[in-house]
């Protein structure tokens, strides 16, 4: 079974993949990082800040598939073609996000909304690009029900990838992944699909390849935040150590302080991750609070040091 990096805006940035294919990365069984979303500008002209994340020498070693979030067909397929100058051959089509400043202009899971311009977004990408593009959805805006169309419209089309995300968009990441509406969906599928939702440990993994054996992925998301070493313990491999996870931490925090400039912007960013990361450690909860406190590097370290005392869970 392959597995898959879900892309988290904030957290799988191109310093994170560096530094987790370092520590975490398998060469029999490499981990395939679907970036951030990047939308096309416009008026079709690059901005080599957004553009640094997908430069070739910053994912050097690493499989990354970069993920578009558009509105306008034409405009995706034109940015299809710059992004694939890079040297990428799979492009992931966004239509999962469920982020409000995101489903207000039409674009992610707001896409859902109205099948038919769904379906001539597609068309204008399909029928101006060759070569592999992958889709990542939800199953509708309301309700699972919704999904019966929205499959119909993909299965016109030469999807290499289907990634579904059993939820809707108005659920956001609260309650549960419909397991169910899923599984119903998954046989009327004409193309390979991925399994992305509520995966957080390998029992969870083991069970769903074998609940799914015919699945051609499973995509992770926080659960890879919260245990960087979620996929090798799958593979019958050891638990992240605390020398890994303080390696794989200080790498991240140098990483994003050599980028921004400053330990300061690099706090803010480790923050995120530790939101998760902290529950590995037994007992560590009354260091959250310190944690989001920290502003400066020196505070930040010191909190990171006391948790590094605690045992691993």
């Amino acid at each position: 079974m392959n597995y898959y990096a879900a892309p988290m805006e904030g957290l799988t940035d191109r310093i994170w993949r560096q530094v987790h294919q370092k520590w975490f990365g398998a060469a029999d069984a490499p981990t395939r990082y679907y970036a951030p979303f990047l939308s096309p500008p416009e008026n079709r002209v690059l901005i080599p800040k957004k553009m640094a994340e997908l430069a070739p020498e910053a994912n050097a070693g690493t499989v990354v598939i970069p993920q578009l979030l558009a509105r306008d067909g034409e405009l995706a397929a034109w940015m299809i073609g710059e992004v694939r100058k890079l040297g990428y051959t799979e492009v992931n089509l966004n239509f999962g996000c469920p982020s409000g400043t995101v489903t207000a202009k039409g674009k992610g899971a707001g896409m859902l909304r109205d099948p038919a311009r769904l379906d001539a977004f597609l068309d204008a990408v399909f029928s101006a690009v060759e070569g592999p593009v992958s889709v990542k959805t939800r199953i509708g805006v309301q309700k699972p029900e919704e999904f019966a169309a929205l499959l119909d419209i993909y299965n016109h089309y030469p999807i290499c990838e289907l990634t579904i995300h059993p939820r809707v968009m108005k659920q956001l990441y609260r309650g549960q992944a419909d397991r169910a509406a899923f599984a119903a969906a998954l046989p009327e599928c004409r193309m390979p699909v991925c399994y992305n939702g509520d995966v957080t440990t390998p029992e969870a993994l083991h069970a769903l390849e074998a609940e799914f054996p015919q699945l051609s992925g499973i995509m992770v998301g926080r659960g890879l935040i919260a245990d960087p070493a979620l996929f090798r313990r799958a593979r019958d491999g050891a638990p992240a150590s605390r020398e890994e996870l303080r390696g794989y931490c200080d790498d991240l925090y140098h990483g994003y302080t050599e980028a921004f400039g400053a330990a300061s912007c690099a706090v803010s960013r480790m923050k995120a991750h530790w939101f998760y990361l902290i529950h590995r450690f037994e007992g560590a909860d009354p260091l959250e609070k310190p944690l989001r406190k920290a502003r400066e590097g020196w505070e930040y370290e010191t909190v990171v040091n006391q948790i590094f005392t605690r045992q691993l869970n």
